[in-house]
């Protein structure tokens, strides 16, 4: 009797391991979104409690605050989509125009001229690169409809996110008072410090990491008007700063992610014109489009960015070393990619405030 239930054990516990096993990736998906709904529950939630007091009525506050988050949002998407849309039907024309051809073989040339051999043997010509661009812009509603795939399983999980976020918002001060009550009476005035630590220290970082985002976008922006007034007949400028700026949520690689889009756009306008082709960076180093100096340009926000703006924004409501904090960032960036970078400083400034108040209790034992 005893192997029959020794064996009806060891086969419940392989169905409820297969299980648990088939369900995990669907589990760690459901994970990823409750914390992207937190994150924007603890970004928000002070506004829905400031509005709540306002017109005493907290769904419609959230309803409000999001519905007019989500317009803006719909709206920038809406006008990039536009404006991307009118510069791919403007390169699409000047890849047929035979000077285009002859700018960009000047610019292979050039560039062979300034780089080392092995590097510039690498440069393709530029009848191939004109072939390969063409290919691309012939394939676009194949890559469209790949793109509108994706973009079927983006909006599930952005749909998902929205419906977390607004029943966390609505019930967060009644799931707060649930996760009180199964706190034992002895630790309640120190899990309530946890608490209140832990929110503060989301919230902090959140609040930081927007303004630094801020900052960046509008740093990146009047960096590339000044460019437009030297003429580098840049356009959606302020697309771009906006890129640089949401890439900057994850640490260190935002201007550089605005930089790639900045560099595409001034060969697709400048093409062709001889003087953009001749322009030097400071008289002195070549810069064919422009392109060395919208490199430079980055790279002065990104010091920017990194010596001044995310010190003081991010760094001190954290409180965390910048040693520990590029540690963090690779083992997240390692377990995770961008995900887990973007996740990484916020997931350890929680651990350490658990931490801290676990050597709290165990000092002070004695006093509960």
């Amino acid at each position: 009797m005893d192997s029959v239930q020794k064996l009806y054990r060891l086969l419940l516990l392989l169905v409820i391991g297969g299980l648990a096993w088939n369900i995990l990736p669907f589990l760690a998906s459901v994970i990823v979104m409750l914390i992207f709904a937190f994150l924007f529950t603890t970004i928000f939630l002070q506004s829905v409690d400031t509005l709540e007091r306002r017109i005493h009525s907290r769904g419609g506050s959230v309803l409000l605050i999001l519905g007019s988050v989500i317009t803006l949002g719909l709206w920038f998407f809406g006008s990039f989509i536009a404006n991307l849309g009118s510069q791919i039907k403007v390169f699409t024309t000047k890849l047929q125009q035979e000077d285009f051809a002859i700018s960009l073989e000047d610019l292979s040339n050039k560039s062979r001229e300034y780089l080392p051999d092995f590097m510039g043997n690498m440069i393709p010509e530029s009848a191939k690169i004109i072939a390969t661009a063409k290919d691309s812009l012939g394939n676009v509603f194949q890559n469209i409809l790949s793109l509108l795939g994706s973009a079927g399983s983006f909006f599930f999980v952005a749909v998902m996110v929205l419906i977390f976020t607004i029943i966390l918002l609505i019930e967060y001060h009644d799931f707060k008072r649930t996760l009180v009550r199964f706190i034992p009476n002895k630790y309640l005035e120190i899990g309530l410090r946890t608490i209140y630590n832990i929110e503060q220290q989301i919230s902090k970082y959140l609040r930081g990491q927007i303004l630094a985002a801020g900052s960046v976008a509008i740093l990146s922006i009047i960096g590339l008007f000044i460019l437009n007034q030297t003429g580098a007949n840049m356009t959606l400028i302020v697309f771009i700063g906006i890129i640089a700026g949401l890439a900057n949520l994850i640490p260190m690689v935002g201007p550089f992610v605005g930089m790639i889009p900045a560099i595409l756009i001034a060969l697709m306008n400048n093409l062709g014109n001889d003087a953009a082709m001749a322009h030097q960076l400071f008289g002195v180093v070549p810069s064919p489009f422009f392109i060395m100096d919208i490199v430079f340009m980055f790279i002065i926000v990104q010091q920017i960015d990194n010596n001044f703006i995310t010190p003081i924004l991010v760094g001190e409501s954290v409180g965390l070393h910048p040693m520990a904090v590029m540690i963090v960032l690779l083992i997240g960036g390692t377990m995770m990619g961008p995900l887990g970078m973007l996740f990484a400083i916020p997931a350890a400034g929680v651990l350490k405030v658990i931490i801290s108040e676990m050597i709290f209790i165990s000092k002070n034992s004695h006093l509960l």
